[in-house]
């Protein structure tokens, strides 16, 4: 399974695999960008850097993590993903749970006035 890419104003991912209780997707941030702080309800997430350097917050937690990295995103917590450096950053988020809708999003703040 390959979706279509869905451009957000951070960058832009893309599905490429989903099942009963999982979605699989690569997500581009831009160099200068960052998704909300937010979380989830219903879904856990797993983040692997594929390239760049992503500046993660989980909780209460700021971090870099770095190529071949990876990152665990309880349910419930809030976390957010920045790009601080030069170059694209890729990420293959693995997401897991009940439900993993693009409605399923709590967000706290957002640089881009998304409510």
């Amino acid at each position: 399974m390959s979706g279509d890419t869905t451009i957000r104003p951070w960058g832009d991912y893309r599905v490429i695999d989903a099942g009963d209780r999982f979605q699989v997707k690569r997500i581009t941030v831009q160099p200068g960008q960052q998704l909300s702080l937010h979380r989830h309800r219903h879904r856990a997430e797993h983040w692997t850097v594929v390239a760049g350097t992503a500046e993660v917050t989980i909780g209460s937690e700021l971090r870099q993590v770095y190529e071949n990295q990876s990152v665990f995103v309880p349910v419930g917590t809030k976390h957010r993903l920045a790009n601080e450096g030069l170059v694209p950053l890729v990420i293959v988020e693995v997401q897991l749970g009940g439900y993993a809708g693009e409605d399923d999003i709590e967000r706290i703040d957002d640089i881009y006035g998304r409510a």
